[in-house]
C-alpha cells in the first residue's frame, strides 16, 4: 500500500505534464504562409516637397455673391462693419477674425496679396453658434452687419 500511493501520485502528475515540442532539424527555414490582403504593406519612405523657392504664395480669393462688402477689406474696415472681433488670431502673415452673434459665427481669413502688404479678407466661413453646422455665408454676414 505504501508503494501504491506514491506510484499513483506519480502517474497522475505525469498526466499533467506537457510534451516539449522538438525544434526542426536541418538548415532550411520553415515554410512561409501565403501572403494575404490583411498583412501590412511596407511603404517606402518619401521626402516632403521642397519649400517654394519664392517663399510667398499668393492666396486664392473667394468670389461669392453677397460677400462683396467683406472680401478685400482690411481689419479696420471689417471692424467698422461688424464691431470688435471675438477672436483675433495671427498665424505667420495670415490673420483670422471671428465675429459672433445670436444668429451665427463668422470667421474671416485675411492674407496679404503680395509680400509685405496689409492682410485683407480673402475667405469667409460661417456656422450656427448653437451646433456648428454650416450656414449661408452671405446671410450670416448680413445678420452680423452693424
Amino acid at each position: 500500500m505504501r508503494t501504491i500511493l506514491p506510484l499513483s501520485i506519480a502517474i497522475l502528475l505525469a498526466g499533467c505534464a506537457s510534451a516539449v515540442p522538438q525544434g526542426r532539424v536541418g538548415t532550411n527555414p520553415p515554410p512561409r504562409a501565403p501572403a494575404t490582403t490583411s498583412q501590412a504593406v511596407r511603404v517606402p519612405a518619401t521626402r516632403p516637397p521642397p519649400p517654394a523657392a519664392e517663399g510667398f504664395r499668393v492666396p486664392k480669393v473667394m468670389n461669392s455673391a453677397g460677400l462683396e462688402a467683406v472680401i478685400g477689406q482690411n481689419k479696420a474696415a471689417l471692424e467698422r462693419s461688424f464691431g470688435t472681433p471675438r477672436l483675433d488670431v495671427w498665424e505667420g502673415d495670415a490673420r483670422k477674425l471671428q465675429f459672433s452673434g445670436e444668429a451665427c459665427v463668422l470667421d474671416i481669413y485675411l492674407y496679404p496679396l503680395r509680400p509685405g502688404a496689409e492682410p485683407t479678407a480673402t475667405y469667409v466661413d460661417a456656422r450656427r453658434a448653437s451646433d456648428g453646422l454650416d450656414v449661408d455665408k452671405a446671410a450670416c454676414a448680413k445678420a452680423l452687419h452693424r
